[in-house]
């Protein structure tokens, strides 16, 4: 118990390794035995978050816990360097969380079972680890390795077209990832190191009219800082940037589009929070009219393109742009109001929105799935009416389609309303103007709804070989924990918030 305690954190990142090199071994054929090893191994990440939980102390504010520091690349002064505050920890839960439900969804795929399993777990250790970096170079190790496993779920089980989704997906990311590598580097000779708080500390130390490496200050933190904001907008994704997520979305299986919208897009997002804004407060104040028009137009058009879909899920692939443009609204606000009530107000709804979109999404996400498994289309003009046939599974779509509306008692709201609350005194107009996002949620949301299971009932789907079947016990099971938290956090959000706003506090 002394080493789990001390080394807690590199336990819950590499067990879903360890876990896959059993898979690897397990006998071929086997594809029971592989999907139960691989949904009980991605259990314990969790089991062990929940401890990590339990121990963490939400008041320590200002500092990490649970820290492990070891020398990995000595010659350039990086460090194996890792750690939790109340931001991290959100999403470290929301990974281990996402990742078991998004498994048991995978338990009706047939094809190469073995190797799905294990690309899942190695995707679940790449999540994890940019959210426990402390080390510029392994927060971005960890930022790749991420992505290869994303890309072959989408390439090898994809719809008809995921090649090209998959390509697509691959040069937009590491499109983005070449710019935020060589920022990176350059902040490791300009400080001799890659510790985040160590170069945070450089910062501090330099005038931005000192001439370093033949540039003043100022240029090299403008260059990186557009470096890391590209890279980081990309993986949001913020207008214009997001072209290629409703290709990802629409060609992914269903569990992939689940971990994509579930805890991929956080990605991005939390590389704002924990990277740009503590790097480059200057320079993030300066442009933060710039990354809430982005932020505005993310809200807008993803509403408008989702209202102008008839495909089910790549109407819910829009609402991921259009959800995760208010993440970036608050953290625009953040940087316009650095330190002041507002910016708190706003941070920590995007932090909520961030945690609340990933529960939302991949319940939107599986539903979608639930139905295309039994009817093989997504096409919103094929089915109408199917409510006296799946009165279950509609109620469950219902339910979850409120809490990404919105609809106030469920987690969507909250999140939402802290967001508009901190933007509003600080840029009200592009809050205002995303509103008009926000009134096109609830018109996307119940033409999505009003498709599938009001109207003329579609006779294709009551009888014949083509009968629509009742949502299963397993399928019930995914969609439990995320509709239980999505009441919880509508009701009593202090849980998650009391331990968010303490890490907010320390970020300021």
């Amino acid at each position: 118990m002394d080493f789990l305690s001390s080394h807690l954190l590199s336990v819950i990142l590499f067990f879903p390794v360890f876990a896959a090199i059993v898979i690897g071994f397990l006998p071929k054929g086997e594809d029971k035995l592989v999907r139960w090893t691989a949904l009980i191994a991605s259990l314990v990440p969790l089991a062990l978050t929940l401890v990590l939980w339990s121990n963490f102390d939400a008041n320590a504010a200002g500092t990490f816990q649970f820290e492990e520091n070891y020398i990995w690349y000595e010659t350039i002064n990086s460090n194996f360097h890792i750690g939790v505050d109340g931001i991290s920890l959100s999403m470290v839960l929301l990974t281990t969380l996402l990742t078991p439900l998004a498994i048991l969804a995978s338990f009706s795929v047939k094809e190469k079972v073995k190797a799905y399993m294990m690309l899942f777990l190695f995707l679940e250790m790449g999540m994890l680890g940019v959210f426990l970096s402390m080390d510029l170079l392994i927060f971005f190790v960890f930022w790749e390795i991420g992505l290869v496993p994303m890309y072959f779920l989408i390439n090898q089980w994809g719809s008809k077209n995921r090649n090209y989704a998959s390509l697509k997906f691959m040069i937009y990311t590491v499109g983005g990832s070449l710019g935020l590598l060589l920022a990176i580097q350059l902040l490791g000779v300009l400080f001799g190191t890659y510790d985040l708080a160590e170069i945070v500390a450089g910062w501090n130390a330099l005038s931005d009219s000192t001439i370093v490496m033949g540039m003043y200050v100022s240029t090299i933190k403008t260059i990186t800082f557009w470096a890391f904001v590209v890279a980081f907008a990309i993986k949001v994704p913020v207008w214009p940037f997001h072209t290629w997520l409703p290709d990802a979305h629409t060609e992914a299986p269903t569990a992939g589009s689940m971990i994509l919208a579930g805890v991929l897009l956080k990605l991005g997002a939390y590389g704002f929070i924990r990277l740009v804004l503590p790097l480059y407060p200057g320079q993030s104040e300066h442009f933060a009219g710039w990354l809430a028009f982005l932020a505005v137009m993310a809200i807008v058009f993803g509403a408008f393109g989702a209202y102008g879909q008839y495909d089910f899920k790549r109407l819910v692939a829009y609402s991921s742009v259009n959800h995760m443009g208010f993440v970036l609204l608050g953290i625009a606000a953040a940087a316009k109001a650095y330190g002041t009530a507002n910016a708190h107000i706003a941070m920590n709804g995007a932090v909520l929105q961030m945690f609340n979109h990933g529960l939302s999404a991949a319940g939107m996400f599986f539903l979608v799935g639930v139905i295309y498994e039994r009817t093989h289309t997504r096409d919103l003009r094929k089915f109408g009416g199917l409510f006296p046939l799946v009165p279950i599974y509609g109620g469950i779509l219902i339910f979850t389609s409120m809490a990404s509306l919105g609809l106030p008692g469920l987690n969507g709201f909250v999140s939402e309303f802290l967001v508009v609350r901190g933007a509003w005194g600080e840029l009200a107009g592009y809050t205002a103007a995303g509103m008009l996002g926000l009134l096109f949620t609830g018109a996307y949301i119940l033409k999505g709804i009003k498709n599938v299971l009001h109207g003329p009932m579609n006779e294709e789907w009551a009888h014949g070989e083509h009968k629509l079947t009742e949502i299963n016990t397993r399928e019930i099971v995914v969609m439990i924990p995320l509709m239980a938290l999505m009441l919880s956090l509508g009701i009593w959000p202090s849980w998650l918030l009391t331990v968010i706003n303490n890490a907010v506090t320390a970020l300021f």
